[in-house]
């Protein structure tokens, strides 16, 4: 039986074109429903402040907003292979029951958007990760 849900929650994509696992998440009553929450409207204005990103700091701040009120983890990183343009950085949204694919692809490439835009901030998730040695000197 599925429980009763008294916030808002995303509404149901068509058969077929999403695999979020909503039906099950909505079924077991200890689940976290923190993923359903994200609906369209609030995946817009996240895309909107994911826009509004102007420094590693800001993106920190909005990866961290997004743990906490979704409970998923959004990893940006450089790949494993070396890094010659944006294309090396990997950006991922945390597959979770209850998040929509389409939520899967948009955050990644609002995220890309701004990198692309902000290049000091690809410079800041590489020096993070010790890609310009200057952590280890």
């Amino acid at each position: 039986m599925l429980q009763q849900v008294s916030i808002p929650i995303r509404t149901e994509c068509p058969p077929g074109a999403c695999v979020c696992e909503r039906e099950i998440l909505l079924a077991d009553p200890d689940a976290d429903l923190r993923p359903l929450r994200l609906t369209r409207t609030e995946e817009q204005k996240l895309i909107e402040r994911i826009d509004a990103v102007a420094s590693y700091d800001d993106l920190k701040r909005l990866q961290e907003r997004i743990r906490a009120n979704l409970g998923v983890e959004l990893k940006i990183a450089p790949g494993p292979n070396e890094v010659r343009t944006l294309r090396g950085i990997l950006i991922v949204l945390e597959d979770r029951p209850g998040l929509c694919k389409k939520v899967r692809q948009s955050v990644p490439a609002a995220v890309r958007r701004v990198l692309e835009r902000h290049p000091g901030i690809t410079y800041a998730i590489l020096d993070a990760h010790d890609l310009f040695g200057a952590g280890g000197a």
